[in-house]
């Protein structure tokens, strides 16, 4: 054996040595806030089994309500230990081979539980309560994508797993019963801080009277009765067999009234939870309906479908067009669920294949097309009813506008009034007029490009910005 072998040999030998004692000091030991759970719960709690949920981040207001409902002289405590606490799991926390956690100071946070308003939420704390005379120990904490924690979650002790899982099930019906969420109008988004993390924003109800709204005769009548009359009657359809879910296609060419349509749904809605998803926020629709489920009666609104219609719904994991996803979300309703989907779209073509495939998700498609003479001269007296502008001379503009929506009468009479704020003075009818000419020029324009193509490198031409206005 050489000088070299003999070196390895004792090299090995104190690895083992060192490896033995390592597994005789790392045998768990009861920590301080196992001792405390311990006395709590009556029974040693190092030797029970945790029961995980993961609770939504837009959630945690309603997690503190059902908390207040279970127990309002529960006993809040926090963990002490540094900063490995947030890596390790409850049962870890109990009974550990190096950490001794403590009971400390409870870790808190801020959340949003309306427009305007927010309250006080536990970030990182362990609750000692009692649910249905049973006692139990929730570990309660927020998501943190940094430390592996991509969601809220609570961590339920009790003597049987059952029990854990039965106080789980309790605290799950009172944040639907007592949901901050319920009945207010909802988006969602990701997370400011936390990418991965996806977040719930309220935004205050709209307000737009049916008086605002232009269609043909009996549209607005037809869609409200199928979205908002379906619920005044929803005892006697279920009771005759029929179904409460829904779903409403509202189709048509740009400015022609489908957001001013679907706002005026919310607005008539009142108490009803309602959740808009616009473009890109639709990748978010298996959220939307997991909470117009909890929360029905439900509207969920996806604006503007055919422009994410295919693209690839990375957010969910799963990789399909998002209009598949939002088919499957209406498919996975059961009908008896009060909740109804109203989709807009300028360009239905995109979708009638899907919707072909896959029937039964739309119950109702409404076209919503370029206004009548009659209807246009409406929208724009709509346009110019605070305007100083005579009414001859906003129906002389209605007249000349042919073809265009309500957008482009709104656009009018903002330009003209802007005219006439930028020189100083009153607008007349005569900045109405020349504002009407400039838009119409700027329409001919952008047709004129679209139609004999790109401008080449040496003709002269200019760029020519506009709004959507002109369809």
């Amino acid at each position: 054996m050489t000088d070299d072998d003999v070196q390895f040999a004792r090299l090995f030998q104190r690895f083992l040595e060192r490896t033995t004692q390592l597994a005789v000091d790392g045998a768990p030991q009861r920590t301080p806030l196992g001792d405390r759970l311990s006395e709590h719960l009556g029974v040693d709690a190092a030797g029970l089994s945790v029961v995980d949920e993961d609770i939504p981040s837009h959630r945690l207001a309603d997690l503190e309500l059902a908390f207040d409902a279970l127990g309002p002289g529960a006993d809040l405590i926090g963990v002490g230990g540094g900063q490995n606490k947030y890596f390790e799991r409850f049962a870890d926390m109990i009974a550990h081979p190096h950490f001794h956690y403590a009971p400390a100071q409870v870790d808190y946070t801020t959340v949003a539980e309306g427009p305007g308003n927010s309250r006080m939420a536990v970030a990182f704390g362990v609750r000692l309560l009692e649910v249905d005379g049973e006692k139990i120990a929730v570990l309660q904490r927020t998501a943190d994508p940094q430390r592996g924690v991509p969601t809220a979650r609570i961590e339920v002790l009790a003597r049987e797993p059952q029990l854990a899982s039965s106080a789980i099930a309790r605290i799950r019906e009172l944040m639907d019963a007592r949901s901050a969420l319920r009945g207010q109008v909802l988006t969602f988004g990701h997370h400011p801080d936390n990418y991965g993390q996806v977040t719930a924003q309220f935004r205050e109800r709209p307000r737009v009277d049916a008086e605002a709204i232009v269609l043909p005769d009996g549209v607005l009548d037809r869609v409200r009765r199928h979205v908002l009359g379906v619920r005044e009657h929803a005892e006697t359809l279920l009771a005759q067999g029929g179904h409460l879910k829904r779903g409403v296609l509202l189709y048509g060419p740009p400015g022609t009234g489908k957001t001013l349509t679907a706002s005026h749904l919310v607005s008539e809605a009142q108490g009803v939870t309602c959740i808009l998803l616009t473009g890109a926020s639709i990748a978010f629709i298996s959220e939307a309906a997991a909470l117009a489920r909890s929360l029905q009666p439900s509207l969920v609104v996806l604006e503007d479908v055919d422009l994410v219609a295919f693209d690839r719904d990375m957010h969910s994991g799963g990789g399909q067009p998002l209009l598949f996803a939002v088919l499957d979300a209406l498919e996975g309703l059961d009908g008896d669920a009060d909740i109804a989907f109203v989709l807009t779209t300028n360009r239905v073509e995109v979708l009638e294949e899907a919707l072909a495939q896959r029937p039964g998700r739309v119950d109702l498609a409404v076209e919503l097309p370029r206004p009548s003479d009659a209807e246009r001269r409406r929208l724009f007296a709509l346009a110019a009813h605070n305007a100083p502008f005579s009414a001859a001379a906003v129906a002389a503009a209605a007249d000349r506008a042919e073809g265009v929506t309500g957008s482009f009468a709104k656009e009018l009479v903002r330009r003209a009034l802007l005219t006439a704020a930028s020189d100083g003075r009153e607008p007349s009818d005569d900045d109405l007029a020349d504002a009407l000419g400039a838009l119409l020029s700027e329409a001919e324009a952008l047709s004129s490009r679209m139609l004999s193509g790109p401008s080449g490198p040496d003709d002269g031409g200019h760029h020519i910005h506009l709004s959507s206005h002109f369809s």
